[in-house]
């Protein structure tokens, strides 16, 4: 997995304690780019450790709304590459975190600078995902997708989705996905872009068939 000017090709390349962001209803994944806005004095702290050490942090899930500082975590998480960085002036910074693979929390180990740090096993196979873009369902995917638009009343643009690849695909119309935090970690704990693809499609056929009319979660 390449992120920025590194290619990432084993777990020996990742340390065993990243920094951890928890952020609910975000959605990083493998060979996605997340855009973010850090104002929070811990996490400015983060950011700052981050370049100055080997530019990851953990993107994960709370499970519950409350004070990230002691809340539970979901097990499962993101780790991503540090690969932009702007300061915006106001005491504020916008980054760009590349997805590298998912991870596995194993422990919480004490904080640093305010921010929470945890041991992690990574998903290795995730370092690799060539292989498994020719098993895409591309066409079931496009017409959930057309469907999905033409129910919203929203247009896209076409000449480029059909330029891009079944990979890139997947990721960004995962990420770009409006469901809740459930959904999100259901998309997130998929085993591979097969099962990730397969369960979009699942999740947008739902939201059609309830007509947008119910809860803000699909997944009870």
């Amino acid at each position: 997995m390449q992120a920025g000017n590194h290619i990432y090709s084993s777990a020996a390349e990742i340390p065993a304690i990243i920094p951890i962001f928890p952020l609910e209803d975000a959605l990083l994944l493998p060979g996605g780019l997340l855009p973010l806005n850090i104002f929070e004095k811990r996490y400015l702290a983060m950011v700052d450790d981050a370049i100055l050490g080997d530019r990851l942090i953990g993107m994960v899930q709370p499970l519950e709304p409350g004070d990230t500082k002691q809340t539970e975590l979901r097990e499962i998480g993101c780790l991503g590459r540090l690969t932009a960085f702007q300061e915006a002036g106001d005491n504020t910074v916008l980054i760009g975190l590349y997805g590298i693979c998912r991870f596995k929390i194993l422990n919480e180990e004490k904080g640093l600078n305010g921010y929470r740090n945890c041991r992690i096993d990574i998903f290795e196979e995730d370092l690799d995902q060539d292989d498994q873009a020719d098993l895409i369902d591309r066409d079931a995917l496009i017409n959930t997708f057309k469907n999905y638009l033409e129910a919203n009343a929203m247009e896209a643009d076409w000449e480029s989705i059909d330029s891009t690849d079944n990979q890139t695909l997947v990721t960004a119309l995962c990420m770009m996905s409006p469901y809740g935090s459930a959904e999100k970690q259901a998309l997130l704990e998929a085993p591979d872009l097969k099962s990730r693809a397969e369960t979009l499609i699942a999740l947008t056929e739902i939201d059609l068939a309830r007509n947008s009319g119910g809860s803000d979660s699909i997944l009870q």
